[in-house]
């Protein structure tokens, strides 16, 4: 029984492991994106997108499409926006993940909110899509 029991305790601490795991790595791939994006690192962003990834959000009451490969290109190697960016919240199961983040400017009074798809592959969490928009006031 005491066997049987250590068995037990030693499993829940590995998928606990786990989980914290999954927690730092889903947190260091959207700390990337926000680098990436706020700071002028082009670079950390296609570390953190996938090379589909496709930006959504409303334009003139209609579903507008970005994709990451251009937006990557909009980002300035070395230019930083002056944004600041926080992750609000995570939540994931197994090998998928959804997140949002806001990205707040000090010249705007609201900032943005950033909602991603994430997959796990191989190991490495990966931004698949995002969708943006404005924080009410």
């Amino acid at each position: 029984m005491k066997c049987l029991l250590t068995i037990m305790l030693v499993l829940m601490g590995i998928q606990n492991t786990l989980a914290q795991s999954d927690d730092i790595l889903i947190r260091e791939t959207l700390n990337k994106y926000i680098t990436g994006s706020t700071g002028g690192q082009p670079q950390l962003l296609k570390e953190a997108f996938h090379p589909d990834l496709n930006l959504y959000y409303v334009k003139n009451n209609q579903v507008a499409i970005w994709s990451g490969e251009a937006y990557i290109k909009d980002t300035k190697e070395g230019q930083p926006t002056g944004e600041a960016g926080k992750i609000l919240s995570i939540d994931y199961t197994n090998n998928a993940a959804v997140a949002k983040v806001e990205i707040s400017h000090p010249k705007s009074e609201v900032p943005y909110i950033d909602y991603f798809m994430l997959l796990k592959a191989d190991g490495k969490w990966t931004i698949i899509h995002k969708m943006f928009t404005k924080k009410n006031k």
